[in-house]
């Protein structure tokens, strides 16, 4: 199925993107317009990816910043990129566990994405059986809700540079085991890998550590709660002043939990493409990207084994 390494698409970025165009869209959920972008496969029904952007973010930054288009034209599966209200998603936090403006109040996003799911369905476009989300974030934070309340839509999930909270903890009650990715950097200055509050003067207190949110994950899916393994990924980008380790759990088949630690890497997605406009300013506040690994490239790996 696949035709070319994601780094060698990436010298041709431009000219895949403008092959493989993203339409605008709508629905209206409780009386609220709600816009998406979507990009539609070569052939339907296809696998279909839902990515959720973070916070101050929109779908198209997720079209741009990342190689989610490039990835789903070499493979041929459909992408949807959903844009949550005031640029933000209401996950299962309080928003008194979050930072900046919340969306307004009465947002449901659980209703939202459902009701996507089931118009790209219904028109064609996605395979029921071949339904992923991923998310930044926020986006990272409203993948796990998705799974918590709506696992029965989903073949498999990944959260990026998210913990679960006490709250999010106590609000998950999934129908059913679902296989998840989990992507964190160690000097996340938001989203702290051991825990707690970020050093960031925008973070909030109150988040797990990332090893207690896998071991949350791994008690949801049947596995064990120790490592079966532990990997230290190539270093391909010394320069990037950070290295990935993937972390393999014992889980029961078709229940996979898997974490990618991202070792001196920031509140950033790895990836061969920069993820925003003023690269140093985003190094300054939110830390180092990794470039030893493409996270997009890493999830769709993932995604793809759980059909």
């Amino acid at each position: 199925m696949r035709q070319c390494p994601i780094g060698v698409l990436a010298v041709a970025g431009v000219l895949a993107l403008s092959d493989a165009p993203a339409k605008a869209d709508s629905l209206v959920i409780n009386g609220t317009t709600r816009t998406f972008t979507l990009q539609p496969p070569a052939t339907r029904p296809a696998p279909l990816v839902i990515v959720l952007h973070g916070k101050t973010q929109s779908g198209a930054d997720m079209v741009t910043r990342t190689s989610w288009p490039l990835i789903a034209k070499r493979d041929g599966f459909a992408v949807a990129y959903p844009d949550g209200l005031n640029h933000a998603w209401a996950d299962s936090r309080p928003d008194t566990r979050r930072a900046g403006n919340p969306p307004p109040e009465s947002t449901d996003d659980v209703a939202f994405i459902t009701q996507l799911i089931a118009k790209l369905v219904g028109d064609g476009i996605a395979d029921p059986k071949r339904i992923y989300v991923t998310g930044i974030s926020n986006g990272g934070a409203m993948a796990m809700t998705l799974v918590c309340e709506r696992a029965d839509l989903f073949a498999a999930a990944a959260s990026v540079i998210m913990n679960l909270t006490d709250e999010s903890a106590r609000a998950c009650r999934p129908q059913r085991p679902v296989p998840i990715l989990l992507m964190n950097g160690t000097l996340d200055p938001l989203i702290p890998y051991q825990g707690g509050r970020g050093t960031s003067r925008f973070a909030v207190d109150g988040f797990w550590s990332t090893e207690h949110t896998l071991q949350f994950w791994r008690s949801i899916n049947g596995c064990e709660s120790k490592d079966v393994a532990t990997t230290d990924l190539p270093d391909r980008n010394p320069s990037d002043q950070s290295t990935v380790t993937r972390i393999d759990s014992a889980c029961p088949r078709g229940r996979d939990v898997v974490l990618y630690r991202v070792n001196g890497g920031g509140h950033r997605m790895p990836g061969h493409f920069p993820d925003a406009h003023f690269t140093k300013l985003a190094a300054t506040l939110l830390g180092p990207q990794n470039g030893d690994i493409d996270g997009a490239d890493t999830i769709w790996s993932f995604f793809v084994r759980f059909p």
